[in-house]
């Protein structure tokens, strides 16, 4: 009850900046949007052109993070989720509790045993590649929205090509591709061009882009790409509808299902995550475990994945911080994660520090991110101390710098081992 408590009393960031460069009509429309709800459109409602599915899995996930009352389990029945071979929602509703907190060494050892009779040592390494940061949207807590003032940039194919073969020469074998949520700077067909490129670099290709219909999620998967990440963000509608203040994102819906829409097109596997510090973390965190469990058990043959990033601070606004979730409660959800969903994959980002992704690694999570930028066509500066050109802004800050070869050397010293593609492709 104390930490539910603290949430009602106020404890929040704060979200709104106003940057100087921004004309008078410009502002008066951000703070119309920021004071008055009336001036949004229905964050429920789909926008002309956004494909509709025939879906239930929304409906489930909500009804059963409604009805989460983390406040009423008790240690008896953390003991008891414990000492099951196989962890039930009700289970993992237990573990994700207050009420584990004192059973966080249990759980880790549980969750240490689990990693390990399926994953082994293995960690697998990649990293992000973000083409352009130019976005439609509006959403408060994001370096990238556009009303900060930050330098905007989008890759031109043969820079896309440039910074790939850099990475590549690094000796990763997987990319996340990343942009802004602007069809008019990151077109379909744009970032379709880039996962061709990088199929003559990479073994694996990802994706974090804005949510597309299943059609085009079909064509950047025969272009090269495998999986597809979507962040929900929050899974608490009325709190999306306070920071998703205009755009494509406005639409809870639309986002909420992008994976199964991926899955449709025939992506190889999704990934999902809530952004922890928005709002209630303990409900998000089984809203995001359940959106992957009852969508593999409607596609059992996909790849599922989850991670758990927190809040980081944006250019302009560096008090932004992911409140009450701590790293004590972060290795609860994750080893909570793994006891529940013990085949799925569990990365944990460049937003972490250095200690506690060593520490992770050992525990629960089974892929990290190495050699990190989250601006936009800086890798070369980055990898080889060269600037060459005019790079854009990050769209947050990172906790942990390491470059992908100090990353390897320190994983295998901890007798881990670092994988950087496990997949053989055959032609047809």
């Amino acid at each position: 009850m104390e930490e539910k408590a603290k949430v009602q009393a106020g404890l929040q960031n704060q979200f709104y900046v106003d940057s100087e460069k921004l004309s008078d009509s410009v502002l008066k429309k951000k703070h119309e949007l920021e004071q008055n709800p009336a001036s949004r459109t229905n964050y429920m409602e789909y926008e002309e052109g956004m494909e509709r599915i025939n879906s239930d899995i929304m409906e489930k996930v909500l009804h059963e993070m409604e009805h989460y009352h983390y406040e009423e389990y008790t240690e008896a029945d953390v003991r008891q989720a414990l000492a099951k071979d196989r962890c039930s929602i009700e289970d993992f509703k237990a573990l994700l509790s207050p009420a584990a907190q004192p059973y966080l060494e249990e759980m880790a050892a549980k969750a240490k045993q689990e990693t390990s009779k399926h994953f082994g040592n293995t960690v697998y390494m990649f990293t992000p590649l973000y083409l352009a940061n130019y976005c439609e949207n509006y959403c408060v807590y994001c370096g990238f929205n556009c009303y900060n003032d930050i330098s905007r940039k989008q890759l031109t194919k043969e820079e896309i090509e440039k910074e790939m073969k850099i990475i590549a020469d690094s000796g990763m074998e997987e990319i996340l591709l990343l942009t802004g949520e602007s069809r008019v700077k990151s077109s379909i067909e744009y970032i379709g061009e880039a996962c061709k490129t990088a199929k003559k670099y990479f073994r694996n290709i990802g994706l974090e882009i804005y949510p597309v219909n299943s059609d085009e999620y079909r064509y950047l998967h025969e272009c090269g790409a495998d999986y597809v990440t979507v962040f929900q963000e929050t899974y608490h509608g009325d709190k999306y509808e306070t920071l998703h203040l205009m755009g494509h994102k406005r639409v809870f819906p639309y986002r909420f299902e992008a994976q199964e829409r991926a899955l449709m097109g025939g992506m190889r596997g999704v990934a999902f995550s809530a952004l922890l510090g928005l709002a209630d973390f303990r409900k998000d965190a089984l809203a995001t475990a359940l959106h992957a469990y009852y969508l593999q058990r409607k596609y059992p043959y996909a790849e599922y994945s989850l991670s758990c990033p927190r809040l980081r601070p944006i250019i302009n606004n560096n008090k932004i911080n992911p409140l009450d979730v701590h790293e004590s409660q972060l290795c609860q959800i994750l080893c909570a994660y793994r006891i529940f969903l013990p085949f799925v994959g569990i990365t944990v980002s460049s937003r972490e520090t250095k200690q506690f992704r060593d520490g992770i690694v050992k525990i629960a999570a089974t892929k990290v991110s190495a050699g990190v930028s989250t601006g936009i066509g800086d890798h070369e500066s980055k990898y080889t101390g060269q600037e060459e050109g005019e790079a854009g802004d990050e769209q947050f800050e990172i906790a942990d710098d390491r470059s992908f070869g100090q990353m390897y050397q320190e994983l295998s010293e901890e007798g881990l081992q670092p994988v950087m593609n496990d997949y053989v492709y055959v032609r047809r």
